[in-house]
């Protein structure tokens, strides 16, 4: 989980230094929750996230991927830190045709006021 938080603070963030806050990754991961979840393999309204860093993209055997994302799994996307914070940015720019429902972090205003 401490890895999904620092690419999604990574990704939500023009400062490195807030790169390894993962108190603040964790915060702004509320927003995946409703979809993703992390501590089991099973998916629900989207895939398992638990394991995805090192994971090719749509690697999740009981998952209806979009076939644009399985077309980059077969591409030879794997989800790394870096590859998790450009998706995270705008999914559908990293990758057209995604069916991810999120507009992606940057549409997110993080402040100390903030939940995210």
């Amino acid at each position: 989980m401490k890895t999904i938080a620092l690419a999604i603070a990574a990704a939500s963030l023009a400062s490195n230094s807030f790169a390894a806050d993962a108190d603040r990754g964790a915060r702004i991961f509320r927003a995946c929750s409703s979809c993703h979840i992390v501590d089991d393999s099973r998916s629900t309204f989207g895939p398992s996230l638990k394991g995805v860093v090192g994971r090719r993209a749509a690697g999740v055997d009981d998952y209806a991927y979009s076939p644009a994302l399985k077309k980059a799994g077969e591409e030879g996307l794997v989800w790394n830190e870096h590859e998790l914070a450009e998706f995270l940015a705008a999914p559908n720019r990293k990758v057209p045709g995604t069916k991810m429902r999120f507009w992606g972090l940057w549409s997110f205003e993080v402040d100390d006021q903030s939940p995210f």
